[in-house]
């Protein structure tokens, strides 16, 4: 029993992770069309936000939840109004120009921090159950995206401001016809998106030792989770994000991590070989 327990925890926590990781990239790619390949470095530059923060006094919470997000949305409303703005509808382009991006942001944060690894502890100990000892910080990542899911649809369901942004993501012509400024529009939809890049950066950024290029290691885990995922937002961050982590927890207690990896991978391949629009464009279909 005691057993059973731990592994549903890290079936959660794993879960959890994936939707903390895809969430922002869900809410830039689902609904923009623009594949932000500086993703990972919006996370990265979270992690240091919130870093610096505690550093600075600032409780480890606010910089978490509050400090991170507010400072790479600033930076997320930067890269928008001086770049993304002027390469709507131009994909490759767009792939590009954050690419190049991410390699900026890499060499930003090195020279400020360093190229040596940087991080801050746990705020919260580890807890036993009978025999075994888990992460009791898993349990506020596990609440955290909860809360994350509940709050994005909320506000693309039942608010004026998410209604707006998803009629102007599917028809811009007819928004701009009836006064919508879809010009500013986008931009708050690429900050938003950016915001969530940064919290989710924030929460991860206790776990991990950051250097300027841990980006890359959260980018393939978003375009995989979102990807598979298929064109509804929370309905596939939900669905996606559950069937892969299930499988990457399940290879990682039968094996070891890297096999758990390695598993997600090939989950991810073969569901995209059997639906190439993804989870919701075959099942769900509608969903938000």
């Amino acid at each position: 029993m005691d057993l059973a327990a731990v592994i549903l925890v890290e079936i959660l926590y794993a879960v959890a992770s994936l939707v903390l990781i895809g969430a922002g990239l869900a809410v830039v790619f689902g609904m923009m069309r623009v594949i932000n390949l500086a993703h990972g470095e919006f996370m990265m530059m979270g992690g240091y936000a919130t870093i610096v923060a505690v550093n600075l006094g600032i409780n480890v919470y606010v910089a978490m939840i509050i400090v991170a997000p507010i400072v790479v949305g600033l930076i997320g409303l930067v890269v928008e109004r001086l770049v993304i703005r002027h390469l709507y509808g131009r994909l490759v382009d767009t792939m590009l120009a954050t690419w190049g991006l991410s390699l900026l942001f890499i060499g930003l944060v090195t020279m400020i921090f360093g190229n040596t690894t940087t991080g801050i502890s746990t705020p919260i100990s580890g807890l036993t159950i009978g025999a075994y000892q888990i992460n009791g910080y898993n349990f506020f990542i596990i609440v955290v995206a909860v809360i994350l899911l509940l709050a994005v649809f909320a506000v693309l369901r039942w608010t004026r401001v998410g209604l707006v942004a998803r009629g102007t993501m599917q028809r811009s012509d007819i928004a701009s016809a009836i006064g919508h400024n879809t010009s500013r529009i986008y931009m708050v939809t690429f900050v938003a998106g950016s915001a969530l890049a940064g919290l989710a950066g924030g929460i991860l950024a206790p776990l991990v030792g950051l250097v300027p290029s841990s980006g890359g290691a959260y980018i393939a885990k978003a375009f995989i989770t979102v990807i598979v995922g298929g064109p509804s937002i929370i309905a596939g961050l939900m669905s996606s994000a559950g069937l892969l982590g299930v499988v990457a927890q399940i290879f990682t207690f039968a094996a070891t991590p890297v096999v758990g990896e390695v598993a997600l991978l090939i989950a991810a391949v073969i569901l995209l070989r059997l639906l190439p629009q993804g989870i919701t464009g075959r099942f769900l279909k509608g969903r938000l």
